[in-house]
């Protein structure tokens, strides 16, 4: 069986985000999206919250399994035997970051193998950061973000 892993923050979940699992979803047996908790950073939403979206948003994909780490994602996915971490990449200051994110992780596990995917041409500019500042502004969010959050990501954000 074919595992893989897409880690994030999710902080909060795009469209892009859903596209990129969507299509990796296809290339494996289980995909296990992983919301990765970093304490040193400061997210808009608890990491209960953000687990609690990404379910809503990817119940109609099978074989897609929501969980959260503390740890480091590579640790993550060794302890569920999982071979192949997938990363969006959508700018060079993006590649510069996985670049230097995959080497780490090759030097911490050489067995996980890191595959990178682009988003699609109406989500490359999406970001979570992106978002923030729309809602900030009270501009339109419905064209980034799933339809089942965006009451979510609203109220979450204008508390903010």
């Amino acid at each position: 069986m074919k595992k893989g892993l897409y880690p994030g923050s999710f902080d909060p979940v795009t469209l892009g985000h859903i596209d990129v699992i969507e299509r990796a979803a296809q290339l494996v047996d289980e995909l296990y999206v992983v919301v990765a908790n970093n304490p040193k950073k400061k997210y808009s939403f608890s990491i209960e919250k953000r687990v609690e979206m990404l379910k809503r948003v990817t119940q109609h994909i099978d074989n897609v399994f929501i969980a959260s780490t503390d740890d480091l994602v590579v640790r993550f996915a060794a302890a569920n035997d999982i071979k192949i971490l997938f990363r969006g990449l959508r700018t060079i200051a993006d590649y510069e970051q996985e670049y230097q994110l995959y080497q780490f992780n090759r030097n911490l596990n050489p067995n996980v193998e890191t595959v990178i995917l682009f988003p699609s041409s109406r989500n490359h500019f999406v970001s979570s950061s992106s978002i923030k500042e729309l809602v900030y502004h009270g501009a339109d969010i419905s064209l980034y973000i799933p339809e089942e959050i965006i009451e979510d990501v609203i109220n979450g954000l204008d508390k903010k």
